[in-house]
């Protein structure tokens, strides 16, 4: 139950900050690259690891590539905005119904690695959870800051902010349906997705190529902080 609540806290939390101070690219820029630094972290100290020393690991490195590619088609449809592309596009481009569709299924598949999870607070569940407070900033910035003469759309606001708020803990509970033997798949694939979103995000070319210390110091944080939750996780 605690994991789900921090599941649609994250959402919340995300979006309330995204309605408020949505207008600050920098904030919603920044946040991003943060999570970014700890979510490529988590990935390779966290879910590699345990992908790879598992029975399946000879053909693992199938479903990473499939994570990979995955999100690559989901982009098609949120036409980047979980690297924080929305100001690239205007709103005829980018449509709700869309969006719904690509961070459903995006952060459905992240739940599901989450059905067998027994420890409250695991480096894979806050993975999500930081990675889920920049998107939802970005969802809420879109959503709450459009022009009034484009926000009309069949689905409400608050409706697509309720569907990426409970994809994940859907995507839980659908989890414990599977054959536990098919974890280490699941896993493999979010943590494709998780390569590819924080690499676009860090390695994505500054302004002029020019070095971006704000940008290098923020990864190093996210970094630090994930370490720094794998030591004490591994003691």
């Amino acid at each position: 139950m605690i994991i789900v609540l921090l599941l649609i806290l994250s959402v919340i939390a995300g979006v309330f900050l995204g309605k408020h101070f949505g207008k600050k690219e920098k904030l919603a820029k920044n946040l991003l690259i943060l999570s970014a630094g700890f979510l490529i972290t988590i990935c390779l100290n966290e879910v590699f690891p345990q992908v790879y020393t598992s029975e399946k690991s000879s053909v693992i490195g199938i479903f990473v590539i499939f994570g990979v590619l995955l999100q690559m088609i989901l982009e098609a449809l949120t036409k980047g905005f979980e690297h924080g592309h929305f100001h690239h596009h205007s709103d005829h481009n980018i449509l709700p119904v869309a969006l719904m569709v690509g961070l459903f299924v995006h952060a459905f598949i992240e739940g599901i690695p989450l059905a067998n999870e027994k420890e409250v607070l695991s480096p894979y569940l806050l993975g999500i959870v930081f990675h889920n407070i920049p998107i939802s900033f970005i969802l809420g910035a879109f959503l709450f800051n459009r022009k009034e003469g484009q926000s009309r759309s069949p689905y409400p606001t608050y409706m697509i902010i309720a569907l990426f708020a409970l994809a994940s803990p859907m995507g839980m509970l659908l989890g414990n349906y599977f054959n536990p033997d098919l974890q280490p798949y699941f896993l493999a694939v979010v943590g494709g997705i998780f390569l590819h979103i924080s690499s676009v995000i860090i390695f994505e070319s500054n302004k002029n190529h020019n070095i971006d210390w704000t940008k290098i110091g923020l990864v190093c944080v996210g970094v630090s902080l994930a370490l720094l939750m794998h030591l004490s996780h591994s003691h």
